[in-house]
């Protein structure tokens, strides 16, 4: 989908801003692929292209075997796994008109070991580059690290999406806190409204709704509120849960649907087939706000402690609904000061309890929208894009500061050759007069 055409519910209209305005060629994954990184660079270049006044392109990474219909935005490709694609890109990048790189970084998108390739593409890279980084682990393996550092530094800023991620940088990558930039998970600019509205024209009536969505894998958690629905059903007699979204396409090639059946196996174990939906196909941005906006409590039960970002849990909090999440890095900064709830690990029993205590106290509820629907207004597109556009021309500045520096250090080099050389040939020259 181009940006031109992208929906009013995620980038509303906003006056082009004064200063330099750099043009900018994404590097990243790109629909028609389906993953989360596709998702995010589509909507940052969406978000952009209309703060810019133009369109930019795409440098899209693509996994060997595989081919995609892609837009005419994304002009070129990088094969994952194969070496020599990352140079020629770089190449390619080096004559395109953009004033910037940006690469949107995630393990496991790239190729190598822990995406080292990638490392190829910055050293031939001749332009400002900005790597957004999705993942940043406190704990990571020497390679990992080394990987993370090199990406870091050939770069000249890199973005995280969470406070909590700059720290890990300074404290376990000691990454120059000066070149890191905090712009936080877009999220689509809408009102703050009832779930009322939206249940009905979904056709859930009057029901109360609790969801999840985002691609299914394992390390979702889904069966831990699975095996938390028979206590809430029990104390909310008309509520429902919809699980949204289809099995992610890896997992789908490793195991096929092993997963969710197992998911749908427990719901019927457990008696709740009438009051348990899956939803099973991929999903727009718009239809994951309208199935949001639909809903009264949305859950996330990932499994994951160092989970450092999540635009699921981003864009619910962008819609005013009340978060009931597992205590991961980023729910932890996402729904503090009243934002939402924070549960154990693994614990039905709690997600229960959390989900149970809010819908039974209406003020409760009210508070948690509203507090998470105010903080969710520093993170629509618009501003995000703002923050992308800031940092673009900090990096193209620091870029050009570097070039400055080492072309005065080559002539100064130069200088101090040419004198050792004067020197050297005056003292030649004198030793052949005096003899």
């Amino acid at each position: 989908m181009q940006a031109t055409t992208r929906s009013s519910l995620l980038f509303r209209a906003s006056a082009h801003i004064g200063g330099s305005r750099p043009r900018v060629l994404f590097l990243g994954s790109y629909p028609p692929r389906e993953c989360g990184i596709a998702t995010f660079t589509e909507d940052i270049r969406g978000a952009y292209d209309l703060l810019a006044g133009e369109p930019s392109d795409v440098i899209a990474i693509t996994e060997d075997g595989r081919s995609y219909d892609y837009p005419p935005c994304v002009v070129t490709e990088i094969r994952r796994d194969d070496r020599r694609s990352y140079l020629e890109a770089a190449q390619f990048a080096n004559d395109h008109s953009a004033d910037v790189v940006n690469v949107q970084h995630e393990y496991g998108l790239f190729g190598g070991e822990r995406g080292e390739y990638l490392l190829d593409f910055l050293a031939a890279l001749k332009k400002p580059v900005v790597v957004t980084l999705h993942t940043t682990l406190p704990k990571p393996d020497e390679r990992m690290r080394f990987v993370t550092r090199e990406l870091c530094n050939r770069s000249d800023a890199s973005v995280v999406l969470a406070y909590t991620g700059r720290r890990i940088l300074e404290e376990r990558y000691d990454i120059d806190p000066r070149k890191i930039e905090v712009i936080l998970h877009g999220v689509p600019d809408v009102p703050l409204r009832s779930s009322r509205h939206f249940k009905r024209r979904m056709g859930l009536g009057d029901q109360t709704v609790l969801s999840s969505f985002g691609l299914l894998s394992r390390g979702k958690g889904i069966e831990f509120v699975i095996d938390a629905l028979p206590s809430i059903f029990a104390q909310h007699p008309n509520a429902v849960y919809l699980l949204l979204g289809e099995t992610h396409p890896e997992v789908k090639r490793r195991e096929g649907e092993t997963y969710r059946e197992s998911l749908w196996q427990r719901v019927e174990q457990l008696g709740l087939g009438d009051r348990v939906r899956f939803i099973d196909h991929y999903m727009q941005d718009e239809e994951v706000v309208e199935y949001l906006e639909a809903t009264d409590v949305y859950v996330s039960p990932s499994l994951d402690p160092d989970q450092i970002v999540s635009g699921t849990l981003s864009y619910a909090v962008a819609c005013g609904r009340v978060v009931v999440a597992t205590a991961s890095a980023y729910a932890r900064e996402l729904l503090a000061d009243g934002r939402g709830v924070t549960v154990p690990f693994r614990d039905s029993a709690s997600i229960a309890t959390a989900v149970s205590s809010v819908l039974s106290d209406p003020q409760l509820r009210s508070s948690i929208e509203t507090t998470a629907y105010r903080f969710g207004r520093a993170m629509t597109w618009p501003r995000v894009a703002r923050g992308y556009q800031h940092t673009f021309a900090a990096a193209m500045d620091r870029k050009a500061i570097a070039i400055g520096r080492s072309a005065s250090l080559e002539r100064a080099a130069s200088k101090l050759w040419n004198d050792t050389l004067a020197r050297r040939t005056a003292s030649v020259g004198e030793s052949v007069s005096s003899h």
